[in-house]
């Protein structure tokens, strides 16, 4: 059995405030600095790769900015951030952010159930929801304390993926996710910690929800969904323009 390296940082995510124009907006800012691997389906540093810093920038509902890649790099040189990272958008309001902790493993998520959908569905569906996907109103931030193996990062955001569909699904939102929702897992890169001298030097091999930081990952992620999806329902109930769908 794995235990967590010492001297591994718990995740310092903070809230700052960004200039977008004329506008201040929030952002949340975790800058971790060397020695971290993060995979990501971020607009920004998605992939597999060493990154230094992770964000998640508030922008508006409606927000059709043609070159994201370009407008989060921007935020980013902003806030100061150097080197690769992960950059990530969403119109969820990120000040009602959620977070969870389970045995080392540490989950950060915003939560915004606009338009939620069916991850399978009929192309006559798909091509009826007729408005642009906008940002992603999921995003889920997890940190692992332990090196994984690149197979186990691939692993464990399928983990994420199942555990945030298993709150939705309980709180009876009528989806599997929105169109956009992104995702990052980050864990030291080799050699960046001691770790357990009997564990693989390669990382942890399994990331799955029965392997040991696949199983406290889901339950970390499924706590902070469920309480974003609580928070939200309970915020736009039914008729509230923002939500765009019945119970």
């Amino acid at each position: 059995m794995s235990v967590p390296p010492r001297g591994v940082p718990r995740a310092d995510v903070l809230l700052r405030e960004r200039t977008d124009g004329e506008r201040r907006r929030p952002t949340l800012v975790w800058e971790c600095g060397p020695g971290w691997t993060m995979i990501s389906s971020g607009v920004v540093g998605g992939g597999l790769g060493e990154r230094r810093w992770w964000v998640n920038g508030q922008v508006d509902l409606e927000y059709y900015e043609p070159d994201p890649v370009a407008h989060l790099r921007r935020i980013a040189g902003d806030l100061g951030l150097e080197g690769p990272g992960v950059g990530l958008l969403t119109a969820a309001d990120i000040r009602r952010r959620t977070t969870a902790d389970d045995e080392g493993i540490h989950v950060v998520a915003t939560v915004g159930l606009g338009l939620p959908v069916f991850a399978a569905e009929t192309s006559e569906r798909i091509v009826a929801e007729t408005r642009p996907p906008g940002p992603g109103t999921i995003n889920i931030l997890v940190v692992v304390p332990v090196t994984l193996s690149d197979a186990a990062l691939v692993n464990l955001v399928v983990t994420v993926t199942e555990a945030k569909t298993q709150a939705l699904a309980e709180a009876g939102v009528p989806g599997t996710g929105t169109s956009s929702d992104a995702v990052c897992v980050a864990c030291p890169a080799r050699g960046a910690t001691s770790g357990d001298p009997h564990g693989d030097p390669h990382g942890e091999p399994y990331g799955g929800p029965r392997s040991l930081w696949g199983a406290r990952a889901a339950r970390a992620v499924h706590t902070a969904v469920a309480a974003g999806t609580a928070d939200w329902l309970v915020r736009c109930p039914e008729g509230d323009p923002v939500r765009r769908w019945r119970a």
